[in-house]
């Protein structure tokens, strides 16, 4: 026998206490979602005098349960795409790891899906992502289901409607798709595109190694091909390969001319004749170093123009702190300073004579590297003093001799001269010093 159920007098009291507001709070409950503490601040002003606990207890077991519910929605072939953006762990790319994303579109009605990895979601690559797509699927559909990402939507406000990208509206007027703008905390709206992100996830990332950025588009199109294209869809029971023959004809042909996606910059070259663009740095010539220049940043290719002439072209890179230059580049500053340096050793060679001017000339028609015989010559300088090497220049000019071969043999010739003779010294041996000699006899020429 169940025992009998005995209420306190104290719990009745409560009870008693909110029992005339009962009614207020039920008609609180189905006009608005309110909160257990709004409802008390209201009951409050009409006197209530319990507590708030005894409010929310009320409110708890008396709020009706809310769950979503969601229509079902329909797609004739060639209508819709859905777009959105997915992220995965990090991969290697050189020397650095970078955020690894991957954009997905999938077609409402085939359930046919293209899939691109990059490692940024920067505009230049969510367009080009979709151009992708639109020729991978032959065709564009007439409209596009994105989420309120700022690439798409730049603000969005409840009851208000969504402010578009003008860069993507852009794109989309010629393209000639329509953009329909999710509503805020809906992504059931697009659940198709939302279930492919989930899908990527499981069946192709879920226990791969990612070790190349290289490595992974290519692996992802041979996934499609084979498996996600392929497969009978859970929601359909078709594959998307076969009722994407159905939904082809339907969509809208592809513009012959290619859209510009490209990010747009603005900055000056540094005195390396650098721009940087992700912490790389890139070359330009060198004589725009110090010059603002317009950067349009491709996802495959980097293009500096100034004064709207293209100057640079370079392949982007998206490892980190590397430093990228063309050789061509540097080949004026190059130049210029090799010009410098021949002027200062034609310069040094003629400030060694009155004579040099016309010796250079001589040099520069009879001698077909005439920088390498300037240098010759100064080096001499280094060793002989300045009128020997005058001396030198005047024989040279004299006999038609211009190399500097000549003058070192004339330098070394007299370097080697032998000094002028002194006065005569015998020098004898000892023993022939001491040798006594009797005087001679003079008496024979007195007798004549």
């Amino acid at each position: 026998m169940a025992r009998p159920h005995f209420i306190s007098r104290a719990a009745a009291k409560r009870n008693s206490l909110l029992e005339p507001f009962k009614g207020t709070i039920a008609h609180l409950l189905n006009a608005h979602p309110y909160s257990a503490q709004q409802i008390y601040q209201r009951l409050l002003e009409e006197g209530y005098t319990g507590s708030l606990t005894l409010v929310r207890d009320h409110v708890r077991q008396t709020r009706p349960v809310q769950r979503p519910v969601y229509l079902k929605l329909h797609f004739s072939p060639g209508e819709c795409a859905q777009v959105d953006w997915g992220e995965f762990s990090t991969i290697a790319v050189g020397n650095t790891r970078r955020r690894l994303s991957f954009f997905v579109m999938v077609l409402a009605y085939s359930r046919m899906t293209y899939i691109e990895f990059t490692v940024s979601q920067t505009m230049e690559h969510f367009l080009a992502c979709h151009e992708h797509a639109f020729q991978a699927f032959g065709g564009v559909p007439t409209r596009i289901m994105v989420d309120n990402l700022k690439s798409a939507v730049l603000s969005r406000l409840v009851g208000e409607a969504p402010v578009l990208n003008p860069k993507y509206l852009d794109f989309s007027r010629h393209y000639g798709f329509d953009i329909t703008a999710c509503n805020v905390a809906k992504g059931n709206e697009k659940g198709r595109v939302e279930s492919g992100v989930g899908y990527v996830k499981k069946n192709f990332l879920n226990g791969r190694e990612l070790k190349d950025f290289q490595l992974i588009n290519p692996a992802a199109k041979l996934w499609l091909d084979t498996i996600a294209n392929v497969r009978c869809h859970g929601e359909t029971r078709q594959r998307p390969c076969d009722l994407f023959i159905e939904e082809k004809p339907h969509l809208r042909p592809l513009n012959s001319n290619p859209y510009d996606y490209a990010r747009t910059l603005s900055l000056v070259a540094n005195s390396q004749f650098r721009f940087t663009v992700d912490t790389n740095h890139y070359s330009v010539p060198a004589d725009y170093a110090h010059r603002r220049l317009t950067i349009k940043a491709h996802p495959d290719r980097l293009c500096a123009y100034y004064d709207g002439q293209l100057i640079a072209r370079h392949v982007r890179c998206y490892d980190r702190h590397q430093d990228i230059e063309q050789p061509d580049h540097a080949k004026v500053l190059l130049n210029q300073r090799q010009h410098a340096r021949e002027q200062r050793l034609v310069m040094n060679f003629l400030a060694l004579s009155p004579h040099a001017p016309a010796f250079y000339e001589g040099l520069q028609h009879k001698q077909l590297n005439t920088r390498h015989h300037l240098r010759l010559i100064l080096a001499l300088a280094e060793i002989y003093p300045s009128a020997e090497m005058d001396r030198a220049i005047q024989d040279g000019l004299a006999f038609q001799a211009f190399s500097a071969d000549y003058l070192t043999n004339i330098l070394e010739m007299r370097a080697r001269a032998l000094p002028e003779p002194g006065p005569l010294h015998l020098t004898r041996h000892q023993d022939l010093l001491e040798i006594d000699i009797s005087p001679p006899d003079l008496s024979l020429y007195e007798e004549h």
